[in-house]
């Protein structure tokens, strides 16, 4: 045989064996839904500004925008099946515990150029079948940089829109995915 058809031939054979990627769930066949709850508001926002926040901003129904996210996710994502807590399989249960926005760069004037948004959840799934903790979670973070000037700019809602999105595939990657 002559080097292009050994090539060739390598080739095709490299294709067929594949890379053994999965996008499929490592969870057990018999924990195949899930149920979500509403996530409860426990922000403290009487906490004191420190150099980790410059500012507070309380977002009625933050905790509520979270969870419906979580659960568009999990719809989106097809690995569970998304169903009423008596007929499920697993519990994730939570609570939004921070939201966080403070100052990334600046310009020459000490103008704020960018910020960084934090959402922060305390999170645990529960094995309806025999009670379990599978896993839990505090401090769990999804975020989002946004500029406030320039061709790249956002809103502040559309970053906080982002966030959301962020650490609702967060926790569906940590559900599904054994990492």
């Amino acid at each position: 045989m002559n080097k292009i058809a050994i090539s060739v031939m390598i080739a095709c054979m490299t294709l067929i064996g594949g890379c053994g990627y999965t996008t499929g769930t490592l969870l057990p066949p018999e924990l195949d839904s899930i149920h979500v709850e509403n996530l409860t508001n426990s922000v403290d926002i009487t906490q004191e500004v420190s150099d980790r926040r410059s500012s507070y901003s309380y977002r009625p129904g933050l905790e509520i925008d979270i969870t419906r996210a979580v659960i568009d996710e999990f719809i989106f994502d097809g690995n569970l099946t998304v169903k009423n807590a008596d007929k499920s399989a697993l519990t994730l249960k939570g609570a939004l515990k921070d939201f966080r926005q403070y100052p990334l760069s600046y310009d020459g004037g000490d103008n704020v150029e960018e910020f960084r948004i934090e959402l922060l959840v305390d999170i645990k799934l529960v094995n309806d079948l025999t009670g379990e903790t599978m896993w839990k979670e505090k401090g769990f973070m999804g975020q989002s940089n946004y500029t406030i000037s320039g061709p790249n700019s956002q809103t502040e809602s559309a970053a906080l829109n982002s966030a959301v999105k962020d650490i609702a595939q967060r926790i569906v990657e940590r559900t599904v995915e054994a990492w």
